[in-house]
Parts: C-alpha cells; structure tokens; sequence
C-alpha cells in the first residue's frame, strides 16, 4: 500500500502516519508499504519515532518498503551546486530508509525545465549518479518515478538511466503519471515497457472503476502483462487518487484487480 492512497485522511488529521502501518494489514490484509516523507518530515532524525514505527510494523507483519521522497531539491538543477546540495538533502531519507528496513528511497528527476532533451538527461544523471553513491554507501537504492515534465517521457528516463548506469539507481514506473505538461501525455504502455528494464519497484495508479471492477483510465490486464514480461515479481504498490470512491473503497477496489488477475495467471 502507497501511503499517498490515503494522503485526505493524512492532511486531513483522521490519520497519523503512526496508524498507517496498522491500516494497510488490519483493514486491507497488506503485508507492505510504501511511506510519504511528508508525513514525517520532523521526525526523520528522531530514532525514537523511528524504532517505534518500524517495531509497531513488525509486529503487524507489514514490511517497510521504501520512502517516497519530495521537496528536497532539483536533482537535476541547472546550478552544480544545487544539485549537490540537492543529493545531501536526501541523505538522511536515505539513511531513515536503511534504518526502516526499506529497500529505496523514491525520488525525482527534476529538472526545472532548463535546457535541451539532451542536456536536462545529462544533469539528471550526473545528480542520480552522486545520489547513487550516497545511498549505496547507506546500502538501500535511489529510484525515480514518472512524475511529470520530461520524466514522464519513458524514452527520457530510460536514457537517464544509460547515463547512470549505477547498480544502486533504478526507476519506479507509476501506471499514470504520464502527464508531461497539461495538453501532453505519453502512452503509458509504451512508457511502462521502456522503464520497465530498470525497475526495481511498480505504483499500480487507480482513478476510477467500472461496474465489473476494471480501471477506467489503464488497462490493467495489458499493464500487468508488460510488468511480468519484463521479469518483474517484486511488489505492486496500491495507489489510488480517485474522488468516485472513498479513500479504503478506491484502496480496496485496486488490491481486487490486481488480485483477481494474478489469480487469472495475468
């Protein structure tokens, strides 16, 4: 379960990132997560906070999964400096994610837009690649997602990858973010398969539903099947952003697609 499936009750005040852990196994039966930083930015640096989640975890038999991080800089910055500076910021994400059990920390490849395809893949690259040192002298990866402007283009981020090239750096491909600016998309089939090679973590994005429990915007049997071929078999992070569904029904209505399928042999 993606913690940003329940990101209204989490800003909302009807759950604390503490409950998360105890949600995911006793009301939808999951056995991983994947957290926000947001909802635990102060307390990333409190060990107390820290051992009491990942014990509460534990005894729920709910596996910490990775961090999904935001808001601490352009790892793709057009100023060096900023860059680096960028890649410390997220250095304590890294080491909170080693402590937790985590296997990555997810992050972004921004860019700010600055500069041709080309040169914004190379300053990509060069901050993944410090970022791709620091986390492994932690031990856990750095993985981007598609998360909008040029890292929505599958062909892009694949290429970033290339440059990389570093065992610890990997992608998260996200079943709908594949919006590059409003009036833009990529195919997200085709942005799946090409990501799909680097992978080291899958977001099964959900909007809406139909009435035979299929997703409305993605083609959940076509997507699987890509996941699969590419000789995927890690986790499927649930992540619903639906307004159609509450939050726990949208939650739940992903985990039975995905559900049913694998059953199916999909």
């Amino acid at each position: 379960l993606a913690e940003w499936s329940y990101h209204k009750a989490l800003f909302g005040t009807k759950m604390t990132h503490m409950d998360y852990r105890i949600v995911a196994r006793r009301t939808h039966d999951l056995d991983g997560i994947e957290l926000v930083n947001q909802f635990f930015k102060d307390q990333v640096k409190d060990m107390g906070y820290l051992k009491e989640f990942k014990d509460r975890a534990d005894s729920e038999g709910v596996r910490c999964l990775l961090i999904m991080c935001d808001g601490e800089g352009a790892l793709g910055d057009p100023d060096a400096a900023k860059r680096k500076q960028a890649v410390e910021n997220h250095r304590k994400w890294a080491e909170a994610a080693k402590f937790l059990g985590c296997h990555s920390i997810r992050v972004n490849a921004e860019t700010h837009e600055a500069g041709s395809f080309q040169e914004q893949q190379k300053r990509a690259a060069d901050g993944l690649t410090q970022l791709s040192k620091v986390c492994g002298s932690v031990g856990v990866n750095c993985i981007v997602e598609n998360h909008g402007h040029l890292s929505s283009n599958g062909q892009w981020l694949a290429g970033v990858m290339k440059l990389v090239g570093k065992s610890r750096c990997g992608l998260l491909p996200d079943f709908g973010n594949f919006t590059i600016r409003p009036g833009e998309t990529y195919d997200r089939y085709k942005g799946v398969a090409e990501m799909m090679p680097y992978a080291k973590a899958v977001s099964a994005k959900s909007y809406q539903f139909d009435n035979d429990g299929n997703c409305v915007e993605t083609n959940y049997r076509k997507m699987m099947k890509i996941v699969l071929d590419a000789g995927y078999h890690g986790f499927v992070g649930i992540e619903y952003e639906g307004d159609k569904l509450p939050e726990r029904e949208g939650i739940n209505a992903t985990r039975d697609l995905l559900t049913r399928l694998q059953l199916e042999g999909i």
